[in-house]
């Protein structure tokens, strides 16, 4: 496992993504600087759980459900297809 190559390739992931995340003047998520398994989901299952989170909390994250989605975000990043 290339820990060092792979956390790159997730804070650029994670990075690129985080730009749309914002509302207003509020930001969704916290970047983390940890490592993180590999996911053994596919990208379009932890989506669900996504969209899941969303609709459960009506469009605002308690700062427990921004945590978990930060997490989510990073695990779909991880699992999702990288372009050649």
């Amino acid at each position: 496992m290339d820990v060092i190559s792979n956390t790159v390739r997730n804070v650029r992931i994670a990075r690129t993504y985080s730009r749309g995340l914002h509302v207003g003047a509020r930001m969704l998520h916290i970047m983390s600087t940890t490592v993180e398994p590999a996911s053994d989901r596919s990208a379009d299952e932890v989506n669900e759980e996504i969209r899941a989170l969303w609709f459960r909390s009506g469009g605002t994250l308690s700062g427990e459900q921004r945590e978990e989605y930060r997490r989510l975000v990073l695990e779909w990043a991880a699992a999702a297809p990288q372009p050649a």
